[in-house]
């Protein structure tokens, strides 16, 4: 614990120079490309906290740019829950950007987004997850600003759970909850853009909280990440979470996200 949150500081600190608007474990404001298509694959391995065993989620995804302020999200969730990989349900996410306030080295971004998810695993924790744990829906708000090559965002959302197909939501738990963002990071290679096809390395750090709106219980994360991008296109994120604390109930809260993603360039007119 102490030599993460060590690691955590030496990140933030180097954080404040060099960056690029791409986050792992959050959305920026910006969106993807006009006509654009992307495909992502991010896969989860966190460890149980009451057995030996590590939580594994794998969540397909495919995205469409569908103009400058509009991106749709279509992806599916898949996991050794029931102890062998199984299709556990899907999600639809959208995100919108209503304000740019652009200038030379810097802009300025908000967006609305929203997510709508379908899940038929138990429901084994107090902390609410639309993103692959719950059935329910989700939306917030996002602000990201670009200072020079320095990016920093944060967002406010709600979200609600609903039953999990043929298990009930538990009556004595929580069912919405508030959750809160915030992310900065820094653009480490190259030094001095030649070519497009340079490959880009960016370190960042986020902390990650939640709050249930019906009793106040809470946690709050900090993450490290490395990000890779190849010829403006492929990204590859490897990124660690750690709880810093909580008062409710998670089943899995420390682990890994690793993730691939590739972007086709005007496959949409």
């Amino acid at each position: 614990m102490k030599k993460f949150l060590l690691i955590l500081v030496v990140v933030f600190n180097y954080a404040l120079v060099h960056a690029q608007e791409l986050f792992v474990f959050t959305e920026p404001a910006s969106n993807m490309p006009k006509g654009s298509l992307g495909l992502r694959i991010t896969s989860t391995v966190m460890k149980e906290k009451l057995e030996n065993a590590y939580n594994l989620h794998l969540l397909p995804e495919l995205m469409w740019g569908v103009n400058k302020n509009l991106m749709l999200h279509a992806e599916g969730f898949i996991s050794n829950r029931s102890k062998s990989m199984s299709a556990e349900g899907f999600g639809v996410y959208a995100k919108y950007r209503f304000l740019s306030n652009d200038k030379v080295h810097s802009h300025f971004r908000m967006a609305a987004y929203g997510r709508v998810s379908y899940n038929n695993s138990d429901i084994h924790q107090e902390e609410i997850e639309i993103n692959g744990h719950n059935s329910g829906y989700e939306t917030g708000v996002v602000a990201t600003q670009l200072l020079n090559k320095v990016a920093l965002s944060s967002s406010a959302g709600f979200e609600k759970a609903l039953d999990n197909h043929n298990y009930k939501f538990p009556s004595q738990q929580s069912s919405s909850a508030i959750d809160y963002t915030f992310s900065v990071g820094k653009l480490m290679l190259p030094k001095n853009y030649t070519d497009y096809k340079q490959t880009n390395v960016n370190l960042m750090t986020e902390f990650l909280g939640q709050t249930l709106a019906g009793n106040g219980k809470s946690y709050l994360d900090a993450t490290a990440s490395v990000q890779l991008i190849f010829n403006s296109q492929a990204r590859f994120d490897v990124g660690y979470r750690q709880q810093l604390y909580s008062s409710m109930y998670r089943s899995a809260s420390n682990g890994f996200l690793i993730r691939f993603e590739y972007l086709f360039f005007n496959a949409v007119k």
